[in-house]
């Protein structure tokens, strides 16, 4: 069975920061090229970083460029998402993505919330 969950979401004023994290099981996970993506209320799903397998490059939304760093950890199967000098911008609700020819996998989300 397939799994994707996401944790290390919550609370957090402006200038703060939080780490994401997202253990997967179920896939080979070294396979899985890995994402993160967020979702405000009233707004579309957009691709926040993403993270091939293989060499590991890296790709980022221009608005998060310079603040939030992805990793992957392919021995514990899991991917993070280090997020610093949050914005009130920022909150949304953050999902992670496994994307591979063999298949394409979403998590349930962890809320994000930026705020003082």
């Amino acid at each position: 069975q397939v799994q994707l969950v996401e944790s290390g979401g919550g609370l957090v004023q402006p200038g703060g920061s939080l780490r994401l994290s997202c253990a997967a099981s179920g896939f080979t996970f070294s396979r899985y090229a890995m994402s993160w993506y967020r979702q405000a209320p009233g707004k579309e799903r957009d691709l926040v970083a993403s993270i091939t397998n293989g060499f590991g490059i890296t790709r980022y939304a221009n608005s998060v460029k310079g603040r939030f760093t992805i990793s992957r950890d392919n021995g514990r199967n899991t991917v993070y998402l280090q997020m610093n000098n949050l914005k009130p911008e920022d909150t949304a609700v953050y999902y992670c993505y496994a994307a591979s020819t063999g298949g394409n996998y979403w998590g349930q989300g962890t809320q994000v919330t930026v705020s003082s």
